[in-house]
């Protein structure tokens, strides 16, 4: 994943994500529907609405996007993103450093676990 754009992707649980139709997203993802996020652009959405629970969201670009609240404590977030994200009340995962968080919110250095 390393120098490649973010991608916007036709899958289309990332397409419901994008239109901002988050019930239909975590009721389909509810069900067992799997999706690949991997990578994924989602710079400047506001997240707060989804259950992103045991997702893959390894190198995915989330500048300026709106997570506040959110539970990624079972997510995978290695080599993400967090320029300029509203990250309040986030509980990340244990395995990454607090300094890592912060330094790829106020730079975008893409975040490493210990």
């Amino acid at each position: 994943m390393q120098n490649e754009t973010p991608k916007i992707s036709s899958d289309a649980l990332y397409q419901l994500i994008r239109n901002e139709k988050f019930d239909e997203f975590n009721r389909r993802k509810a069900t067992g529907e799997k999706c690949d996020l991997r990578g994924h652009n989602f710079r400047g959405l506001d997240l707060r609405k989804l259950d992103l629970g045991g997702l893959d969201l390894s190198n995915c670009y989330f500048r300026q996007a709106d997570m506040r609240g959110l539970n990624l404590t079972t997510c995978r977030l290695e080599g993400a993103s967090l320029h300029d994200a509203n990250v309040s009340g986030v509980y990340f995962p244990k395995e990454l450093a607090p300094e890592e968080i912060e330094l790829s919110r106020a730079v975008g250095t893409r975040m490493r676990y210990r």
